[in-house]
């Protein structure tokens, strides 16, 4: 028994999941963001590639006017040249890939826990302006300082 403990310890035991962003932009300026963010995930560049026009998620220049294939269905220009998805891949033992599942739209919230808080208060998402998260989320070096939030001390750090 001691033995095939040791076993199990010196194995990485893990559910075999990555995550990674995908963005178009060159990836010199979205890796100075992911800095300046203070992120850690694995972001890359599909800039040279067909990625996300495969996927369906950017539209090639000229062609969003006779309407874009989104979300699974044919829908009217959207007026942007990309729009939100989520796709989850597997990679079989022979190294074939396969999508698993995908998700566009606001199909991606379940992504966005704080809307589950936001849902529950008086004034929900309040999103009144654009409808989306765009009308309140800003980066986190990026919004005002109107005196709510204030640095934690040992006293306030610890309180329950």
């Amino acid at each position: 028994m001691g033995r095939a403990r040791a076993q199990l310890a010196n194995k990485r035991l893990d559910n075999d999941v990555s995550f990674v962003a995908v963005s178009r932009g060159p990836i010199e300026k979205l890796q100075a963001y992911r800095e300046r963010m203070g992120w850690k995930f694995r972001w890359v560049s599909s800039g040279a590639s067909d990625f996300n026009f495969d996927y369906h998620v950017s539209f090639p220049e000229g062609t969003r006017e006779r309407g874009i294939f989104y979300n699974f269905e044919q829908q009217p220009d959207p007026e942007v040249d990309e729009l939100s998805g989520v796709s989850v891949f597997y990679k079989d033992d022979d190294g074939t890939i396969y999508r698993t599942y995908s998700t566009y739209g606001r199909g991606g919230e379940m992504f966005l826990p704080v809307y589950d808080w936001l849902d529950v208060v008086p004034k929900g998402r309040n999103e009144t302006k654009n409808g989306n998260l765009t009308d309140w989320v800003r980066r986190h070096d990026r919004y005002e300082d109107d005196g709510r939030t204030q640095p934690a001390t040992p006293a306030t750090a610890h309180a329950s």
